[in-house]
């Protein structure tokens, strides 16, 4: 392992970051003034920009503020000049040499123009304008010369939010879809077009309020949703064009890059193709179940979308503190095929095809103590895990207008994916092989009606078919488990399992604007659900099976037909909305296992709601709901089932309906466009009845069965502020996060309770610079504390800087620099860690070619170690890191 382990290197490190910071903000030089009338009155709104003599594109924009004061930062040299504009008053235009000077300062008179309105035309380009639900970004206003793809963009878009795995968030809130031109290509699945399409073709970044996947419910649903619509340059369209890029390892063992994007976006077709071919641990499509099934909560016509068949068990891979580019040795082949066609005026059809190959290898060594109280053992296990993926997933939607009020949308979607696991795994220094092949068969059809028959009023009509498969084969080769089976013959083990899940649905869907705002809502509906759950647990010899112990087979078959009425008034009170809704369900259900029950449960889920909009910038929103869930398959088997290569598992045998109430309270100070804003938000729910567990616990193995307590508690709360500093272009957003939870267990038969308290809070600050430098930097603790018998807690503080600098419009620098610590590890050498990274990038002929080189881990730091918790023990686990690289890249548009 190789880690900064000095005092010396660690001073050397930063210092030269905040050398590189101070020198380069040190060397801006600020712009100052006054801007008044002729009678001295101060004057607000003034446009005042900066543009290079010989060139038309502004370097600095800004805008005096009420007192007419205004400040622009410029950190270029030379002579410019300093433009002052404002509706009714003559433009002025001051020469300007900057030579280096700290200040200038320009106290400015504006002479008033008179003009007759009909002999002027006046035009003004803003940067942002707000029309009713749509705020527009000129995004030429907002560019750093240091951006690749559409992500890269949206990162410089005031009000947006990407994190690290590539989720756009509107203030704190997810967008649905990201659209090009209005056509949406990925629904959920967004991240592939924000991490793989160029940015140079978008000239508009559209931010959607309100907004409705089903344009005939524009205005008449109670919407809250965001989307974002990318808006291209005229000579994008109608053409094809695209880049290839194409990136080798210089001194690194076989590190390559290939990514490919062609493109054609017509008024009738559409056309994107996209390729990416990497093992730098580049990940070009996020979460792909969020392309394959998007989930909608509570939106008209998304029956279905809740439905999955789930697997028993994997093999994981999970890092939960690192960035997955730092540990994801990949091996990964993408290939994507997207179409939309307009064969008539009122037909569309979208066509995806999505083909991803994908080979991971992973490798953690971790320690393990477990303490109960009545027991007490240590486990170590070195862990390799190779994964052999394959996933093919298609969807046709066609979308055809029946007329202006009616439309009626076909979707089916076909998924096929082919997962091999294999593992090396010593389990206290006994050796054994895992091996799990993992399948998932999904066919899903669903096809919606709407009926706008009245300038308020919608139908909706939607049916849905639903069929998926995720058979498994697992095996491993020793066989641990003596203590639990007679038979001494064996020496290894498997499991042969398939979850088999059919859904069919069908929902009517009324809703009625009124014309004060009232809005009433009506459903009926039925979801049928069939799941059959087989499972085999093999004790064998070799490849003869010697015993199949009968409380490790499963053969459950589980039907459950929901027929239900929901009723919904949001009631409009100038500044006040109040909701209420009631759910009556009439359940049939037939559990079939070692015997048969069935039970047709009656009952009502009540929800009520108040929205208080006190002005513009208070926003009150809070709700109570008392809810009963079913059972799903996978809490109701009655024999065990192998969870892991030392662990079994068990449902409760038995149909269970849960209740649970929830409160939740939400307050917003200001808007997320504003330059304060702050959100509050407080979760709370009792679980009346909850799935917990009975547990055996010893150091080979591990059985639990399901049980249903009384009376859990989570209490949840988030807080985030963000403040916009005008003098300093900068953004500041602090946050924080506090969960606990109270529930009970049994381990060892001693019914315990255990209390759970988990504390995040963090701060950024990130500047908004038009000129040659710009910085992000950020620190975020995390707390964990458990509480059972003993309290066990640690802290983790991950801190990091980003430093961009555009120096030419040809030539830029991205240098990124992240410090994790680890709390609880008991060592000095192992629970810091230093990284950095670099990209710099030259443009050989604008709009063609260019190069760049990039690095990654520069510290060549190969593991990292982290300390969990649990209720019953804790955890030393050291994980395999990507070793350092330099990759040059070539990047040709045409």
């Amino acid at each position: 392992m190789k880690i900064i382990s000095t005092y010396k290197e660690k001073f050397i490190f930063f210092t030269l970051f905040f050398l590189l910071i101070q020198s380069f903000v040190s060397s801006q030089t600020i712009i100052r003034g006054v801007v008044k009338n002729a009678i001295n009155e101060s004057l607000e709104n003034v446009n005042i920009f900066i543009k290079p003599i010989n060139k038309g594109n502004i370097i600095v924009y800004s805008s005096s503020d009420n007192k007419g004061n205004y400040k622009l930062r410029i950190s270029k040299k030379g002579k410019f000049n300093l433009f002052f504009s404002s509706l009714g008053y003559e433009s002025k235009i001051i020469p300007l040499d900057v030579n280096g000077q700290k200040e200038i300062e320009y106290d400015i008179i504006l002479k008033e123009k008179i003009f007759e309105l009909n002999e002027i035309i006046i035009v003004a380009e803003k940067p942002i304008t707000i029309k009713k639900d749509t705020i527009t970004f000129k995004t030429k206003f907002f560019l750093r010369g240091n951006e690749q793809v559409v992500g890269d963009l949206l990162k410089n878009i005031p009000g947006l939010n990407i994190d690290s795995k590539g989720t756009v968030k509107v203030g704190n809130q997810e967008i649905e879809k990201l659209m090009i031109d209005g056509d949406d290509l990925f629904e959920k699945g967004y991240k592939i077009l924000s991490k793989n399409m160029p940015s140079y073709p978008i000239e508009e970044v559209e931010i959607l309020k309100n907004y409705s996947n089903n344009k005939l419910l524009k205005g008449i649903e109670n919407s809250n949703k965001v989307a974002l619509n990318l808006k291209l340059n005229e000579k994008s369209k109608r053409i094809w064009f695209g880049n290839i890029s194409t990136g080798y390892g210089l001194k690194s063992k076989n590190r390559y890059l290939v990514q490919g994007n062609l493109m054609n976006f017509g008024k009738k077709n559409k056309y994107y193709f996209l390729t990416n071919i990497n093992n730098i641990g580049s990940d070009a499509t996020g979460d792909i179940w969020h392309l394959i099934s998007p989930f909608r909560f509570n939106e008209p016509g998304s029956v279905g979308d809740d439905q999955r068949a789930n697997s028993l068990l994997s093999l994981s891979s999970y890092t939960p503190s690192f960035k997955e580019s730092r540990t994801n040795f990949n091996n990964a082949e993408l290939l994507s095929l997207n179409a939309i066609f307009n064969p008539t005026r009122k037909l569309k059809i979208k066509t995806l095809g999505f083909f991803n190959w994908d080979e991971n290898d992973f490798s953690r060594n971790s320690v393990e103590v477990f303490n109960t109280g009545t027991i007490s053992f240590t486990n170590n296990e070195d862990f390799i895990l190779r994964k052999e993926r394959f996933t093919g997933f298609g969807k046709i939607d066609m979308i055809y207008d029946i007329s202006k009020a009616q439309t009626l949308e076909f979707t089916t979607k076909y998924n096929n994916q082919n997962e091999n696991s294999k593992s090396d795994l010593v389990f206290n220094t006994k050796k054994t092989i895992e091996k799990l092949k993992n399948k998932n068969r999904l066919f899903d059809q669903k096809i919606s009606y709407a009926n706008k028959f009245r300038r308020n009023k919608v139908f909706l009509l939607t049916g849905r078919y639903i069929n998926e498969k995720t058979p498994q084969n697992y095996s491993i080769n020793q066989f641990l488990y003596k203590e639990l089976f007679s038979i001494s013959t064996s020496n290894n083990v498997g499991q042969l399992s398939e979850n088999n899940m059919q859904f069919m649905g069908f929902e009517a869907h009324l809703l009625d604007r009124k014309g004060n705002g009232d809005l009433f809502e009506i459903q009926f509906g039925n979801k049928f659900r069939k799941d059959k759950l087989l499972s085999s647990f093999l004790l064998k010899k070799n490849s003869t099976v010697v015993e199949m112990p009968a409380e490790y087979q499963n053969d459950v078959t589980y039907f459950s037909n929901d027929l239900y009425l929901n009723t919904k008034y949001l009631l409009k009170l100038k500044n006040l909305a109040f909701t209420g809704k009631l759910e009556f369900h009439q359940l049939y259900s037939r559990l079939e296992q070692t015997g048969r029950i069935k039970e047709q449960p009656f009952f009502i889920n009540p929800k009520v709601g108040l929205e208080w909009e006190i002005n513009n910038k208070n926003k009150i929103r809070t709700s109570y709901a008392y809810n009963t869930t079913t059972a799903k398959i996978l809490n109701i088997y009655d024999n065990y089932v192998l969870t892991g290569f030392r662990s079994f598992s068990k449902g409760t045998g038995n149909f269970d309906q849960l209740n649970a109430s929830t409160i939740i309270f939400n307050y917003q100070l200001g808007n997320w466009g504003n330059k304060f804003f702050a959100n509050t938000f407080i979760f709370y729910t009792k679980n009346h009845d909850f799935y917990s567990t009975n547990s055996i616990i010893k150091q080979n193995y591990s059985r639990s069965e399901k049980l249903i307590f009384k009376d859990r508690e989570l209490l949840s709360v988030s807080s985030n502020m963000d403040r916009y500093f005008k003098g300093i272009s900068s953004n500041l957003k602090f946050k924080f996060n506090y969960s606990k939870s109270g529930y009970k267990n049994i381990v060892n038969s001693n019914l315990r309770e255990v209390i759970s308290n988990i504390y995040k809070y963090g701060l950024e600050l990130r500047s908004g610079f038009s000129g040659i430098f710009n910085y992000h930097f950020g620190t975020e603790w995390t707390t964990n504390e458990i509480k059972t018998r003993s309290n066990n807690s640690f802290t983790n503080n991950t801190s990091f800087l980003d430093l961009s600098f555009v120096f030419t419009d040809k030539f830029n620098v991205g240098i990124q620099a992240e410090r994790y610590f680890f709390g609880n590890l008991n060592t000095d050498n192992d629970d810091t860690y230093y990284f950095a990274d670099f990209n710099a990038r030259y443009t050989v002929k604008e709009n063609k070619l260019t190069f760049s080189l990039s690095g990654k881990n520069l510290f060549n730091t190969e593991r990292f170690k982290e300390f969990s918790i649990s209720d019953i023990g804790n955890s030393t686990t050291e994980y395999r890191l990507l070793p350092r690289y330099v990759l040059l890249k070539m990047k040709y548009r045409f």
